[in-house]
């Protein structure tokens, strides 16, 4: 995609999310509203797709009209001054189309894309027309966040089976696209839970190529939605710092704490939401509890 474009570097960020909904509130917009508040900047959301969802399992999909599309996003960016962009799920390749004509007009400074192609489960959530949308959709983005399937699935491989081959792909996938690339291990069968940040064009700090940063693994099945909130927290940071890195350590620090306490929330029969506010309530005065 070229040079970073820096951001206007505001107290408060606008962020806006371009996603699907939860209305159990752990994934999706939902998530990504409270991920971006919990992580200091504003939300705003423009909505893809309506999911009928629980911690369960997804139920059903509506998607609007495209043009539904269109307006939501012009409405936000006709009227908003817009930091930031966190992209998560599009669904079809309609709604690719709608988003990156508005990303080539509107050339917001940072865009981060969260291509919600494959489950974890290894269910596939996209056509094959969608899935071809999203990879050029990677031309218009400064960082994308897959997980090891959909890395996979973006350079059209088999997904890597350990850590090295994932890194290896991430080079691949950026060497391709000019595109800052996140690695996720949290799904490897490891002690740590590895993150980095792949950039062959060495728009990194320093100018690095690879940075990779290790955490511990958190034993906890409430881990619904870990990938819509990372996605938005680094996309928020990064309008703050204006560095990767710094953006990813703070985003994983803060996504750490929130699987260590997500138990504490016991929303939902299946896998639980993270707790995005416990830094925030565990600090609060007593009173306002």
């Amino acid at each position: 995609m070229g040079p970073m474009i820096a951001a206007s570097d505001p107290a408060i960020p606008r962020v806006l999310s371009i996603a699907g909904t939860d209305p159990t509130g752990g994934a999706g917009i939902q998530a990504d509203l409270k991920s971006i508040a919990a992580n200091h900047g504003f939300g705003m959301a423009v909505v893809t797709s309506l999911v009928a969802q629980n911690t369960l399992g997804v139920r059903a999909i509506h998607t609007p009209p495209p043009g539904f599309l269109y307006e939501q996003l012009h409405a936000v960016s006709d009227d908003v001054t817009i930091d930031s962009v966190k992209i998560g799920m599009l669904g079809n390749s309609a709604t690719v189309d709608i988003v990156e004509s508005w990303l080539s007009e509107v050339k917001p400074p940072i865009v981060v894309l969260d291509p919600v192609m494959i489950a974890s489960s290894g269910q596939r959530l996209l056509g094959q027309d969608a899935e071809a949308a999203v990879i050029r959709l990677l031309n218009q983005v400064h960082l994308v966040t897959p997980n090891l399937p959909e890395l996979g699935a973006l350079l059209q491989e088999p997904p890597a089976a350990d850590w090295i081959n994932a890194v290896a792909q991430a080079h691949r996938l950026s060497e391709t696209h000019s595109v800052i690339v996140l690695v996720k291990g949290g799904h490897l069968s490891c002690p740590k839970s590895p993150d980095a940040l792949v950039d062959t064009a060495g728009r990194l700090s320093g100018g690095l190529t690879l940075f990779e940063l290790n955490g511990a693994r958190v034993n906890s099945m409430n881990t619904h939605g870990t990938g819509c909130s990372l996605s938005s927290a680094i996309a928020t940071r990064q309008a703050q710092l204006s560095d990767w890195i710094a953006a990813l350590t703070v985003a994983k620090a803060w996504l750490q704490d929130s699987i260590q306490h997500a138990d504490q929330l016991e929303v939902g029969s299946g896998r639980g939401p993270i707790h995005h506010f416990h830094q925030l309530w565990e600090t609060a005065p007593e009173g306002s509890r």
